[in-house]
């Protein structure tokens, strides 16, 4: 049974492997800080639990030791540190460090990749630590006198923590499993199941056992009390092939345990009235100072200077999830229309490449910057007219909300949380739920391509083009939103 009482807040651990600023690889880190951050402001007791990576010891100056492990059964001694992450001028978050120096302290490579870019031998072993301390501190064995009624756990670093909290004897916290991408599922050998201390009868079909090896992320899957994903599409779309990844079958049995919740992102940063990046800010009311910011970024970025002819944009990792060898495709044509294209990004050195000599080949409608550059892509999101996203699947999906927030209506395969962020434009949309980009529904350049071309006929109508930004800079993107939904599941777990 849960140790909630009768209280109307709820208490959290949010169980992680990452969280901005502290270490980060991708949108979980971000995740991290700004759910957090929103439910504190919603008065949801939420404390953080993270490995004690170098960066985490170093990024938290004021460190106070909560407790001692020195006999943890199958794992290294370890010591518990809490201290605060300043998320914003107004919110804080109470953090609980776990320094384990052997698991954590490394002198070279990542959080889960070594400097020859594998992962590290020990993976197991470190994520089934933040798992275990994720169980410990949810349960009647915890030593710290604040105990949560629930154990928010995110992707499968943190899976086995519904395992442990189900196999212990004792009371314990609800558990909520989010997941942000189910492509990554934390495979061991069977071995690791003894070492990690769960029972034999775990390693089951009905349990952690996935096609012969364990899964973490299995694991929180079929343990869980509530499972959530980054969007209401993608919640579907995992219950079935392709997207499912072997586990579509255990997450249909589950669906009613399932809810879909979309990602917000940080709106005071990502607002063009305020935003300290760009040439000329702007809003809503005056759109046409986007042309001042796209007349910039042609000089800077060595196009034609132009400020009537559609500039195309897509800032993203460079890889095959993320649709580029289509791109690559149809940008020779996108520039015939004529029009313009502008990236940004890194990733799959092929892809770089040709990226690269399709920019040279026509240098006036076509430019390619190899790199991550925070500042750049804000100029960019303020200057282009559209913005494309042709992923193969995309969980939840952040750079269409800010395309949206700028004015710039995203191209973008239907999938995911791109269908759930993006209206398509249709005569029904316009209105009754505001359209806002547009959507291709078969994954090939032909489809892309009329998407596309369609974008820029609506363009050129000047009044309907209005009406498409306006749309999508209204949306409420922010984080609260997403907050009160969690909220609301918090709430239910409480119940039970």
């Amino acid at each position: 049974m849960s140790l909630s009482s009768s209280r109307k807040n709820p208490r959290v651990l949010f169980v992680t492997s990452e969280v901005f600023p502290l270490c980060k690889t991708g949108g979980l880190g971000d995740v991290s800080a700004a759910l957090p951050a929103a439910l504190r402001e919603l008065r949801v007791d939420i404390r953080l639990l993270v490995p004690g990576y170098p960066s985490v010891l170093s990024g938290l100056k004021y460190k106070r030791k909560l407790a001692e492990f020195d006999l943890l059964p199958h794992f290294p001694p370890t010591t518990l540190f809490s201290s605060r992450l300043q998320i914003n001028e107004s919110v804080s978050v109470p953090v609980y460090v776990i320094h384990c120096p052997e698991l954590y302290q490394r002198s070279g490579g990542g959080i889960y990749l070594d400097d020859n870019g594998q992962d590290w031998p020990d993976n197991a072993r470190r994520f089934g630590l933040l798992s275990k301390m994720g169980a410990l501190l949810a349960s009647d064995a915890s030593p710290l006198s604040w105990v949560p009624d629930i154990a928010h756990c995110n992707d499968w670093q943190s899976g086995l923590t519904p395992a442990y909290l189900h196999y212990h004897p004792g009371k314990k916290s609800a558990s909520l499993m989010t997941l942000h991408n189910l492509a990554f599922q934390g495979c061991f050998s069977p071995g690791e199941v003894a070492r990690l201390g769960l029972p034999p009868e775990s390693f089951n079909v009905h349990g952690v056992e996935y096609y012969g090896d364990m899964s973490f992320l299995k694991a929180g899957i079929y343990y869980a009390t509530r499972i959530t994903t980054v969007s209401p599409t993608y919640a579907q779309e995992i219950q079935h092939e392709p997207l499912g990844f072997g586990l579509q079958g255990l997450l249909a049995e589950r669906r009613n345990a399932i809810t879909g919740i979309i990602n917000g992102i940080d709106t005071t940063v990502w607002n063009p009235a305020t935003d300290p990046h760009i040439v000329k800010k702007y809003s809503s009311r005056n759109l046409a100072a986007k042309k001042t910011n796209k007349l910039a970024l042609q000089r800077e970025m060595g196009l034609e200077e132009n400020g009537e002819i559609p500039l195309f944009a897509g800032i993203s990792r460079l890889s095959y999830q993320k649709g580029y060898d289509i791109l690559l495709q149809v940008a020779p044509m996108l520039a015939d229309l004529p029009a313009q294209l502008v990236l940004l990004g890194k990733g799959d050195q092929l892809l770089e490449k040709q990226l690269v000599t399709l920019a040279q080949t026509n240098p006036a409608r076509i430019a390619v910057r190899i790199d991550y550059d925070e500042a750049l892509s804000h100029r960019i999101n303020a200057s282009a007219d559209c913005f494309l996203m042709p992923s193969r699947f995309e969980p939840c999906g952040l750079n269409q909300m800010y395309s949206q927030r700028y004015g710039t209506s995203p191209i973008v395969h239907a999938t995911g949380g791109l269908i759930d962020t993006v209206a398509d434009l249709a005569p029904d949309t316009l209105l009754d739920e505001p359209a806002s980009g547009f959507h291709f529904r078969k994954m090939n350049a032909d489809a892309f391509m009329n998407e596309i071309k369609r974008a820029v006929d609506t363009y050129y109508d000047v009044k309907l083009w209005r009406t498409l930004q306006r749309n999508g800079m209204r949306k409420d993107f922010s984080w609260r939103a997403s907050a009160l939904a969690y909220l609301s599941i918090y709430s239910l777990l409480m119940q039970r």
